[in-house]
């Protein structure tokens, strides 16, 4: 599967939603996990002291992860930071000695090297105010999730002043992120891939 677009938005009738299915669309080889359509507890239980076995939904989420060479998550940012239902699955599916693992020297190491991804975020608050507040969840999800994981060469779709946006400005942003799905497809075949790490077998 060389592209996996994780759409992390409750509702199947949002932006988020829509330009999900359209990246996807445009992309060409893509599949579209819906995170709301899946059966699994978003609540991490006992944290990290205990393991939490993983619902078949998970299981099968976490194989489409492996399986991807390109991953996508597509999210809105509400109250600087992603919907619950999105943080649940991450927590629950990228997991230590899963998706990530600590070197003995105490640095951490991506498991899901050899993956590039991609961010697509809308936000109700115009861009210049994401910009002087630090863009918080951007960064937490690029930075702290999918490169702390070792997916590398993260790239980002931004929409902004969502609650302001007309049918027309809505119609230009879908062509957009399919602008940005066809680019993201070519660059596979231009550039070298990765060597594809696979899922740990203790996992």
């Amino acid at each position: 599967m060389p592209a996996l677009v994780i759409d992390g938005h409750p509702s199947p009738d949002s932006l988020v939603s829509a330009l999900a299915r359209r990246y996807a669309e445009a992309h060409g080889d893509a599949v579209v996990l819906a995170v709301r359509d899946l059966d699994f507890d978003p609540v991490l239980r006992a944290g990290y002291r205990a393991e939490q076995p993983l619902e078949p939904d998970l299981e099968d989420a976490l194989e489409a992860i492996f399986a991807a060479d390109h991953v996508v998550v597509a999210t809105p940012v509400w109250w600087a930071s992603t919907p619950a239902l999105l943080k649940g699955f991450l927590d629950r599916v990228l997991l230590p000695r899963v998706a990530y693992r600590y070197r003995s020297n105490g640095l951490p190491e991506g498991l899901l090297r050899g993956r590039t991804g991609r961010v697509i975020m809308t936000s109700d608050s115009p861009r210049w105010f994401l910009w002087a507040t630090g863009d918080p969840a951007m960064r937490q999800l690029r930075a702290q999730t999918l490169r702390f994981c070792g997916i590398r060469r993260v790239r980002a779709s931004r929409f902004t002043d969502v609650r302001h946006a007309d049918a027309q400005r809505r119609s230009g942003w879908l062509e957009r992120v399919a602008e940005d799905a066809r680019r993201d497809a070519a660059r596979v075949s231009r550039e070298a891939p990765g060597a594809l790490i696979a899922r740990p077998v203790s996992a």
